[in-house]
């Protein structure tokens, strides 16, 4: 079904008092996946983490962006993965040849490694960053014990990565008190852990949203509201590298037209768009009152 290809679609089940959100990613994963031949066990990895990025906006309001970023100083030296309010998904991996050629990624077992949370708007400023602690092997377990940590509710994530497509499922117990005052079933999270323990991989990423969830969830009353539709995109802008220009420096800047034959060439590694900058390009950066960003951006 075409509409199912890039979806978040949130629900309650309101006899057991849990919320959540199923996302389905297709054309917006080949797109993350096909900038570089990644080795299995990262491109999954990478799957899990945008799949994972695009979920945790279904139960929050915010203003920008929410990414999930791992550094290590292992083989899988970086992941970044990103989802905007407006539901524009990107990500990236960088690793060495040796990342995952012993089978899945183990992140607790990553030297040095960090996994942050960030919430944020570039132009507003305002930003809140989390950190996840990795004592679990799995992306998804390593973020459940977030959630229990940090809102002291119960969370459960599934993420599957296929050949064409990845896809997610968050629940979360709500509190005690729903939002009426009417008690919550004492035993509904229980019986919907044990329900969603037999979700396969292939259901997820293929069964239409509305048949999984009534053939896993049917006897708990599922409330499914409007679906949000994602899709790939960058936020990369002529604003953003010229900031980034400056913070090099005007000496970086320098040589680098010294050694490009006259002109600076800037890459976004997630969309591939290219921003130019001649001499009197960077001599505008410099200036102590820039004008408008003049470079030339090209796919």
């Amino acid at each position: 079904m075409t509409e199912e290809r890039d979806v978040l679609h949130r629900f309650l089940l309101e006899r057991a008092g849990v919320r959540g959100v199923v996302v389905r990613l297709n054309d917006s994963w080949s797109e993350v996946a096909g900038r570089a031949d990644y080795p299995q066990a990262v491109r999954r990895l990478l799957g899990e983490s945008l799949t994972a990025s695009a979920l945790l906006t279904g139960q929050i309001k915010f203003d920008g962006a929410l990414s999930l970023e791992l550094k290590s100083q292992g083989d899988l030296r970086l992941l970044f993965t990103e989802c905007t309010d407006a539901g524009r998904l990107r990500g990236l991996a960088r690793h060495d040849e040796a990342a995952g050629a012993d089978g899945d990624i183990d992140l607790s077992a990553l030297p040095g490694a960090t996994l942050a949370i960030t919430i944020g708007n570039v132009e507003t400023g305002h930003r809140y960053q989390g950190l996840v602690p990795l004592d679990s092997a799995r992306l998804g377990a390593a973020l459940e014990g977030y959630f229990e940590r940090s809102e002291q509710l119960p969370a459960r994530l599934v993420l599957a990565v296929g050949e064409h497509g990845a896809a997610g499922l968050l629940l979360q117990r709500m509190p005690s008190e729903g939002g009426t005052g009417a008690a919550v079933d004492a035993d509904g999270w229980d019986r919907v852990l044990h329900l969603t323990a037999t979700l396969s991989e292939q259901e997820l990423l293929e069964l239409p949203v509305e048949t999984l969830l009534y053939r896993l969830y049917h006897e708990e009353n599922v409330r499914l509201f409007e679906p949000r539709a994602l899709a790939f995109g960058c936020s990369c802008s002529a604003q953003r590298v010229e900031a980034m220009l400056r913070a090099l420096g005007s000496e970086e800047a320098d040589a680098a037209l010294e050694a490009n034959a006259g002109v600076v060439e800037v890459t976004c590694e997630f969309c591939a768009a290219q921003y130019h900058y001649d001499r009197i390009d960077i001599e505008r950066l410099f200036s102590e009152t820039p004008a408008a960003p003049a470079s030339t951006r090209s796919h």
